[in-house]
């Protein structure tokens, strides 16, 4: 890796995202990486004076434990600029604080984004300038399309970084490294051998004051179109010829473009719910309804089902179901993939025959295996056992890699523009059957595993 000097802009560097996630991230970066030297900008209408970002930055870099040369060489060179960063005469005035060749990283809500991308339009940027989004890519297809022509104006393709934080480069390699580097895995990885995939990612949080954002999005936006989505093409892509950037974005590619809604039906393809009144663990949540911003009238769920299918030699047949909700009973965040049963069972074997499991858990990256064998007390009768395994943590959190794969110039795991739009598409279908109030909105308690009569995944 080349260290050479770099220049972050963080364009709402005094929100939450910067100071919570993008400032210890960077911070644990530069002491993990202490020959990086980055000159940091913060730019932002927040009036913070230099005392006062100093301490900011100090602060968020506390929350890590970030320190050494790296660190003290930036917090004696940054700056912050207070700035209305949609006007064309203010950014001018940010990049020419800049050096070298700067990443822009928009921490902003999208449609303040767009509004920043038309306004650096009018702006001559540094050779080499780099542009970091946040996602939600767009509120829809054509938004997303829209967006991708604004940033092709403005740079080329490989200097755009659709961020998802969701899969961070150890948990894509992890996954990667167990489907390709050992064959018992790779020869049953189809429809021949396998029966079913759930993704699923419920959480015991409820709506943690983000009604501004979660209310125009709900479940199904939030979690599902994005980064569900991108666990799912992951898991279902072709072996790639290298692990370079242009390779793995096509093989995501390949899969999204193959994906529909299962059976084509948005009625039965996917499910909403969102909670009511209840306790998680010794926490009592209020109804999603009753959370302070919320528009009841929106109908928005907490909790989404999807399924889809990818139409595929590979794939045909294979049911995809992505699952994500909140202020549910239990935190899981993990993949399953239920092999087919054996075709045949000799007959004097006990006990019940159940298909092997393999579990993938995110965060920690952790894997089990679940299989059938001999018991101890009747050698014909048969047991569940488990296979467990860690993977290595990555030396960096989430953002971290976010952040060193912007500085580094590699998009491997940034989505790119094709693949951002593709996945509005594949939801679409549902997302209008849902506004028009086709499918009913169920509810269920805050603190169970969602609405009765929904079976539990995996």
């Amino acid at each position: 890796m080349t260290q050479s000097i770099s220049t972050l802009l963080i364009l709402g560097a005094g929100g939450d995202l910067s100071t919570r996630l993008l400032l210890p991230a960077l911070g644990q970066l530069l002491t993990e990486q202490p020959a990086r030297r980055i000159r940091l900008v913060g730019a932002g209408r927040e009036n913070i004076d230099a005392e006062g970002w100093a301490g900011t930055l100090k602060a968020s870099f506390a929350t890590v434990g970030a320190s050494g040369e790296a660190v003290d060489d930036l917090l004696l060179t940054t700056v912050y600029a207070t700035a209305d960063v949609t006007e064309p005469r203010e950014l001018e005035r940010l990049l020419a604080l800049c050096e070298g060749s700067p990443a822009l990283y928009f921490a902003l809500p999208p449609v303040i984004a767009a509004r920043v991308c038309d306004a650096l339009a009018e702006v001559t940027l540094p050779a080499g300038t780099e542009l970091a989004l946040e996602k939600p890519f767009g509120t829809d297809e054509a938004g997303a399309a829209a967006l991708n022509a604004r940033l092709a104006r403005l740079v080329p393709e490989t200097k755009i970084y659709r961020v998802d934080h969701f899969l961070g480069r150890s948990t894509v390699f992890n996954i990667l490294g167990l489907r390709f580097a050992n064959r018992i895995f790779e020869p049953l990885w189809s429809s021949a051998h396998i029966e079913k995939i759930d993704v699923i990612y419920d959480e015991q949080l409820g709506l943690e004051g983000r009604a501004g954002y979660y209310d125009n999005a709900g479940a199904l936006v939030d979690m599902i179109q994005s980064h569900l989505l991108q666990v799912l093409a992951v898991l279902a892509m072709e072996p790639p010829p290298t692990l370079s950037a242009a390779d793995l974005r096509d093989g995501k590619g390949l899969v999204f473009r193959a994906t529909r809604i299962r059976g084509g039906d948005p009625l039965t393809a996917g499910r909403r719910a969102r909670y009511t009144a209840g306790t998680v663990g010794d926490r009592k949540l209020p109804g999603y309804a009753e959370e302070p911003g919320v528009d009841p009238g929106k109908q928005t769920e907490t909790l989404a089902e999807l399924t889809v299918e990818i139409d595929t030699w590979r794939w045909a047949g294979v049911p995809f179901t992505l699952r994500s909700g909140k202020a549910l009973s239990a935190r899981r965040r993990e993949v399953v993939i239920t092999f087919k049963r054996v075709p045949h069972l000799p007959v004097g074997f006990t006990g019940e025959e159940a298909p092997a499991v393999l579990r993938l858990f995110l965060a920690p990256d952790e894997m089990s295996l679940e299989i059938n064998i001999n018991g101890p007390d009747d050698p014909q009768g048969l047991e569940r056992t488990s296979l467990h395994a860690a993977f290595a943590p990555g030396r960096l959190a989430a953002y971290g890699e976010v952040l060193e794969g912007i500085l580094d110039n590699d998009p491997s795991l940034s989505v790119r523009g094709d693949a951002a739009e593709e996945c509005w598409g594949i939801v679409a279908p549902v997302l209008e059957a849902w506004k028009a109030g086709a499918v009913p909105l169920e509810e269920y308690p805050a603190g169970t595993s969602g609405p009765e009569a929904w079976s539990t995944l995996g």
